[in-house]
């Protein structure tokens, strides 16, 4: 079956008509990921911290209020159904809602909530008596446990057990790399919930809407539309673009301002990242410059994507540092580069100039990443960002952000010219016509 053949990406119900995203299906084949990466590893166990890693496994999700505490915490041990010790009154729902795995599951636990409980009452050393009770029971305390994030007196406290502790995160990244069919059609669904975003953030942006205006909007739009957690939503505009500051502000939009937007949000845990670049009122000819440029950077980026290729190819496609007005890779990593996107943001593979040139991974089929570009105006008064999201498919990319984004788009007031007729900005022909003091698109 291929990813076309889900019809999930607008449709969000279950119906019995029709096949659309299968969600056992998604619980099954995420597991048994994971519990594949364990076999073909020297690891025994996991001890799992972070909230995607516990949902990939596990298909539980208590909110985005649990993302920094640290207290939930899953146990995945070769050949056995996971354990997660949750919230009391969370693990009680699981046991009642759950029904994919046994109620032994379904555990409540403690942490010392990010150090609020002091280290002496001995909640870590008790936790990690308790995993390593488990472990011993089930022969597989002499194996290397993978940890993914860890407290350092929670490690202290495996360690103090006797176990030996080593790198989960990056097993984890391996068995989340490659995409099921099921992630990629919840992937596509959360696109276009920010395709909408985008449709009403273009009908809305007018001279006089401040950047923090236009972050409200989105959330509603999201939120409305079934969005689980909205994470970011960067709104940029004006001489704010260049350098990118990541982070949005009370500023009011000008005629003729530039303004980027990064909208990232989960449904049913899949994110977005997907920028798009819009001006308001009118634009000039060196901001659709910087536009044209970063679209050709992407564009090329993506042309590369397929199968068989690898990650040094498309860093080689995107814009050096030195393109961009930067020293160093270093220093302009996060404006050209791509990253894997699943249940978060940063998954494999991240592709970027400053490292894949040299450490070159394989593009596989059913990876999904975000490809970003950026380019400032020539007298950096200014600047565009675009990202598209793209599934590797055996022919090449297939790109699922679809709000327009060939051409800088104008949003705003049509403004009247000296010739009293209205510039329609998808009539390039009527632009080109009129002198460039007075273009508005």
């Amino acid at each position: 079956m291929s990813a076309n053949s889900i019809a999930s990406a607008g449709a969000v119900m279950g119906v019995d008509w029709e096949e659309r995203v299968n969600f056992d299906r998604l619980r099954t084949e995420r597991l048994a990921r994971a519990h594949a990466a364990l076999e073909s590893s020297d690891v025994g166990a996991l001890v799992l911290f972070d909230q995607n890693n516990i949902r990939y496994t596990t298909a539980t999700h208590i909110g985005n209020w649990a993302r920094d505490k640290l207290f939930r915490c899953v146990l995945l041990m070769r050949g056995r159904d996971p354990i997660l010790w949750d919230i009391g009154s969370a693990a009680r729902q699981h046991k009642m809602h759950a029904s994919w795995l046994p109620e032994s599951s379904w555990q409540a636990g403690i942490s010392s909530w990010r150090g609020s409980i002091p280290e002496h009452v001995g909640v870590e050393v008790g936790n990690a008596k308790r995993i390593a009770d488990l472990l011993r029971e089930h022969g597989l305390a002499g194996d290397p446990v993978g940890v993914d994030v860890v407290e350092i007196p929670v490690l202290r406290a495996l360690e103090g057990e006797g176990l030996h502790i080593v790198n989960g995160q990056e097993l984890m990244q391996q068995a989340r790399r490659i995409k099921t069919i099921d992630e990629i059609a919840l992937l596509n669904h959360s696109a276009g919930m920010v395709d909408a975003a985008y449709d009403e953030l273009y009908r809305s942006l007018r001279v006089g809407t401040k950047e923090n205006d236009t972050v409200a909007l989105v959330n509603k739009v999201l939120y409305e539309l079934g969005s689980e957690e909205v994470e970011a939503v960067n709104a940029i505009s004006g001489e704010r673009c260049s350098p990118h500051p990541h982070v949005f502000s009370d500023r009011m939009m000008r005629p003729g301002d530039a303004a980027y937007f990064d909208i990232i949000h989960s449904f049913n845990g899949y994110r977005t990242c997907y920028y798009r670049t819009l001006n308001i009122g009118s634009s000039t000819a060196a901001q659709r410059d910087a536009y044209n440029k970063a679209r050709e950077a992407i564009d090329q980026a993506i042309s590369v994507v397929r199968p068989g290729a690898s990650s040094a190819d498309v860093a080689r496609a995107l814009p050096s540092a030195g393109d961009l007005g930067y020293s160093s890779e270093e220093e302009a990593f996060g404006l050209q580069y791509c990253h894997g996107i699943g249940l978060s943001v940063w998954e494999q593979p991240l592709i970027s100039r400053y490292h894949s040139l040299e450490h070159p991974v394989p593009i596989e089929e059913g990876m999904v990443f975000a490809l970003e570009t950026y380019c400032p105006t020539k007298d950096g008064s200014s600047a565009a960002r675009i990202e598209e999201e793209i599934v590797v498919t055996a022919d090449g990319a297939q790109v699922i952000t679809r709000f327009p984004a060939d051409q800088l788009l104008v949003a705003g007031t049509r403004y009247w010219n000296g010739f009293n007729f209205a510039v329609d900005p998808g009539d390039r022909a009527a632009v080109d016509a009129i002198p460039e003091s007075l273009v508005s698109a």
